[in-house]
């Protein structure tokens, strides 16, 4: 007999260890598992009902709380596992059956106790700021490179270092090549014949001199020898040993790689120039934020050199490709570059304000992201607040769009929402181990 009662005594005090290690769990877990059982509420007394004549909360029945089922209209003990009785009273709210998964009630009290808060879903214009990095660039359309089209040795430098900055048809270089002089030998002598046979009773003569001429004088123009310079070897009557090459336009010298003495050939490199007036800043965008950015839209670029500082401008060409190692996708924005403010190879920051529509949204702050599961709560009004999961679209700042799971017009819950699922969490787990939630320590607003 006396290890019976040993016994009914070590599962109760076992049965109140668990209780309260889940207490405890259900308090500071996140967002998990939603209760199987669901509740509904009774009819709340009165409030003079609630009370005795003398004032006293008013008793309605004495109950086993780890069988709800057993109840008793005195105090007393459980027959069946020896736990104390405790009272229900008649101003304690209702336990809910028969609702949603979850639904959790909380007093007014207690909501505005741990600061209990409720927003509405509604449909507005969806607003995004798009925070992105990039780097300045170059306008590829103004780069130009410089090359003889024909060989020879560098026989003087008029552009000596890199980063010189030169105007379109300033002289650059000076090349000794023979093959030129030997064309503009030959450009000479089929003047002279063409001088000779212009008047010549022989058609045939007249029109071969003249297309040897047109001939000799085309190969100097494909040679980059200018009209000026064919002027003057007319007028001079001899031909040039070095010929001056010109800049094709106006810029700065990013690439120099010739020098007074060298043996260069067409395939050689001898500068590069580029026009700095005009430059790209190209941005890296997420390829989760690629659906909100399209060509047009406004950015607003700020250099990392100059912080107080910013330009505006539009996108001008989005990358139809990602970067395999960053995954991001590249969009270009062009800029004048008045007094050279935006160097090659700089970074900067933009900001892109992207306009998404109306759409069906929810406060950001409403929703609990598990990294699975998306959950917000619904009020459904008499304090009870339902979890759902929804599906959500497109974020913005403060609002998150809604595809699945609420309606407009309903209030879902935006302050001390993770205390509202601990409640739930803690009355779904105590729930599904028998309907204890009326233990002593470990009452909720509802006992049943």
């Amino acid at each position: 007999m006396e290890n019976n009662v040993e016994s009914r005594e070590w599962r109760v005090e076992n049965w109140k260890r668990a209780l309260v290690a889940v207490a405890l769990v259900g308090a500071l877990v996140a967002p998990s598992v939603w209760a199987q059982q669901v509740h509904q509420p009774a009819a709340a007394p009165s409030p003079s009902a609630a009370f005795t004549p003398s004032g006293e909360r008013k008793i309605l029945y004495w109950y086993d709380p780890m069988h709800p089922q057993y109840r008793s209209d005195k105090p007393g003990t459980a027959p069946d596992c020896g736990m104390d009785l405790v009272p229900k009273y008649a101003d304690e709210p209702a336990a809910p059956q028969n609702m949603p998964a979850g639904t959790v009630q909380i007093s007014p009290f207690k909501q505005q106790l741990i600061g209990v808060r409720t927003a509405p879903v509604t449909r507005r214009v969806l607003e995004k700021d798009i925070r992105t990095v990039g780097i300045v660039r170059p306008d590829e359309g103004r780069i130009r490179k410089v090359h003889t089209k024909f060989p020879g040795w560098v026989d003087q430098l008029f552009v000596t270092y890199t980063g010189e900055p030169v105007r379109a048809g300033d002289p650059i270089l000076s090349i000794y090549s023979p093959d030129l002089v030997s064309t503009q030998t030959e450009y000479l002598l089929a003047r002279r014949g063409d001088q000779q046979l212009h008047g010549s009773p022989f058609p045939e003569a007249a029109t071969g001199a003249k297309a040897l001429l047109d001939a000799a004088r085309r190969r100097l123009l494909l040679w980059d020898i200018t009209p000026q310079q064919i002027r003057e070897l007319e007028e001079t009557g001899k031909p040039r040993t070095a010929l001056t090459l010109h800049s094709p336009a106006s810029g700065f010298v990013t690439v120099k790689d010739v020098y007074q003495g060298l043996y260069v050939t067409p395939d050689k490199e001898l500068y590069t120039i580029v026009d700095l007036s005009r430059v790209w800043v190209l941005l890296d965008i997420y390829e989760s934020e690629m659906p909100s950015v399209h060509p047009g839209m406004p950015v607003t670029l700020r250099l990392r050199s100059q912080p107080g500082d910013s330009i505006t401008g539009a996108i001008t060409y989005i990358y139809p490709y990602l970067d395999n190692q960053t995954r991001t996708n590249k969009v270009r924005v062009e800029f004048d570059n008045p007094g050279l403010r935006f160097k090659p190879d700089m970074y900067a920051t933009g900001e892109i304000h992207a306009l998404l529509g109306e759409r069906l949204v929810v406060p950001q702050d409403a929703v609990l992201d598990s990294g699975i599961r998306r959950i917000v709560f619904v009020a459904l009004g008499d304090g009870f607040f339902e979890p759902r999961e929804v599906r959500l679209g497109e974020r913005g700042e403060d609002y998150a769009e809604v595809l699945e799971g609420v309606r407009e017009g309903e209030q879902v819950v935006v302050g001390a929402n993770f205390m509202v699922d601990s409640e739930s969490q803690l009355k779904a787990a105590l729930s599904t181990m028998g309907g204890m939630e009326g233990m002593p320590g470990m009452k909720m607003d509802s006992p049943p």
